[in-house]
């Protein structure tokens, strides 16, 4: 007998306990909401078709001594190229279209809210690299002694005349023409310095990927570090070890970007790894943009940006007020008929249900202060859908314990047992509905990739509260004398679970 009984303690110390269960998931949901007001993440970021924001459009030009067109394909590659440095700044709802037909076409590009300039600043730089020698390095204004600095060059006297009169104090970027295979007259991005640079040996198709870091030794100071392709890494280990052993200043090799240097350093050893920085006193949202925009690859066109306007929400208040409308009569409905069929069982569902709308709106708040995140429509749309999800996941449990009563078990083995039977279905319903959102929003652009992100995020959250919610709770109250004599309205009872029927009425016979 002492054999079995210190099996039985053992085996119940091996269960869950719901009530720790319960203290903790609730303890760390209020230690998330503590996280969104620390760190400021008290607002959800709406989207254009809620609230409105910037839009600007891009008119494509060829560029002076480009021999080019603009073709429907190149203004196809540059909307991709468009939208890939606009999503990498996180899921911003931003709409990017190529509008009229033929060789007209333009660019228009939709931003919500009001950091829709910035991402319009991002969007419409060509980032056009190159790496390029130092030959000639003179202050910002043109004086006496220039003459003596470009001796020995092969320059043409269009060439040297602007190089006499660049002055780097009222310098326009906009003017530049980088041509790489040309020599280049240009400015530093500061306006401090003017250079007299060779033809490119290095461009930016020669670059694999960029990211933004901080210097790890200062701890302040951004820098993009640049990976080479494999024929990018070869060329740029010839051009560093070519100008190794040079005077200054033609050991520098000159880091260009959009026709203006970024940084110009020496060049001390022939690097031959493959990899490169470049520095110039970034700000980290400098540092980010910049490598999000050689990331994806420079745009194949110019183009002259249009007039940047603020547009009006694509849907009135009172469409917007509809849809909420109708998302809460929806909540309502599943509630009422929780309570109706379930009765007591439905503390459950409407415990559930709040918990589960707390989590997803702490998500959203963090997302959109973490990485930019933007509501649309759409995205509500996904979070309604959710509420049908997890009351699926009620009715699944609450059926199958009415399964295990009607075999004759009683309420506390009913809600186990029932639990392993009910929690197979539940996760692979929910694994199917996460399988659709994560295929949606890979393939998905604009605001289906919005209503598949939040389709996903509520149905992880619906897991969650199913194993660490729901079913500790269902614990609990099986537990409880109320639930356990099957009350009348406690959603067990005899009559609840389909163990009685109605009475008939008796039949008169004459």
């Amino acid at each position: 007998m002492s054999y079995a009984g210190s099996q039985r303690n053992s085996g119940d110390a091996k269960k869950s306990n719901p009530g720790r269960t319960l203290f903790i998931t609730l303890l760390l949901t209020a230690i998330f909401g503590g996280v969104a007001i620390a760190t400021g993440a008290t607002s959800i970021n709406l989207g254009l078709d809620l609230r409105g924001g910037t839009s600007v459009t891009l008119q494509p030009r060829i560029q002076d001594g480009d021999t080019g067109e603009v073709t429907v394909e190149a203004i196809d590659q540059a909307v991709s190229i468009i939208r890939q440095r606009v999503d990498s700044l996180g899921v911003a709802e931003s709409e990017v279209t190529a509008e009229g037909t033929g060789t007209s076409r333009q660019i228009v590009i939709a931003v919500p809210g009001a950091t829709g300039r910035r991402i319009v600043d991002l969007v419409g730089q060509t980032a056009e690299l190159r790496f390029r020698q130092v030959v000639v390095e003179a202050n910002a204004v043109p004086g006496e002694s220039d003459a003596g600095l470009i001796e020995g060059l092969t320059l043409s006297e269009e060439e040297l005349s602007r190089f006499n009169s660049l002055n780097c104090t009222e310098f326009d970027s906009n003017a530049i023409v980088d041509q790489p295979d040309s020599i280049l007259i240009t400015c530093d991005r500061s306006g401090g310095v003017r250079y007299i640079l060779a033809p490119a040996q290095v461009v930016g198709r020669d670059v694999s990927g960029a990211t933004a870091a901080i210097d790890p030794q200062t701890a302040s100071g951004w820098y993009v570090s640049l990976d080479f392709t494999g024929d990018g890494a070869k060329k740029f280990g010839q051009l560093t070890q070519a100008v190794v052993d040079l005077p200054q200043p033609q050991n520098q090799v000159a880091i260009v970007l959009d026709g203006v240097v970024v940084s110009a350093p020496r060049i001390n050893e022939a690097i031959l790894g493959g990899q490169a920085q470049i520095t110039g006193s970034f700000t980290q949202l400098e540092a980010q943009d910049l490598a999000n925009v050689l990331k994806y690859g420079s745009l194949p066109l110019a183009f002259d940006r249009g007039e940047v306007q603020q547009v009006s929400p694509t849907l009135g208040s009172d469409q917007l007020r509809a849809g909420l409308l109708a998302g809460g009569l929806g909540l309502l409905l599943v509630v009422i008929y929780s309570i109706l069929y379930y009765r007591a069982l439905s503390i459950v569902v409407v415990g559930s249900l709040a918990l589960a709308a707390i989590q997803v709106l702490l998500s959203l708040a963090l997302l959109s202060k973490a990485v930019g995140y933007t509501l649309t429509l759409a995205g509500i749309a996904g979070t309604i859908m959710a509420i049908g999800v997890t009351a699926d996941s009620f009715i699944v449990y609450f059926e199958r314990i009415k399964d295990e009563i009607r075999e004759g078990k009683p309420l506390r083995v009913a809600v186990e047992t029932g639990w392993q039977r009910a929690r197979r279905t539940i996760v692979v319903a929910d694994l199917v509905g996460g399988i659709s959102a994560i295929v949606l929003y890979i393939v998905s652009v604009g605001s289906v990739k919005g209503f598949a992100f939040t389709l996903g995020l509520t149905t992880i959250i619906d897991l969650i509260i199913i194993f660490f919610f729901t079913k500790p709770l269902v614990s609990l109250l099986g537990k409880s004398k109320y639930f356990q004599k099957g009350s009348r309205y406690s959603g067990v009872s005899p009559r609840s679970v389909g163990m009685l029927k109605e009475p008939v009425a008796a039949e008169v016979k004459s």
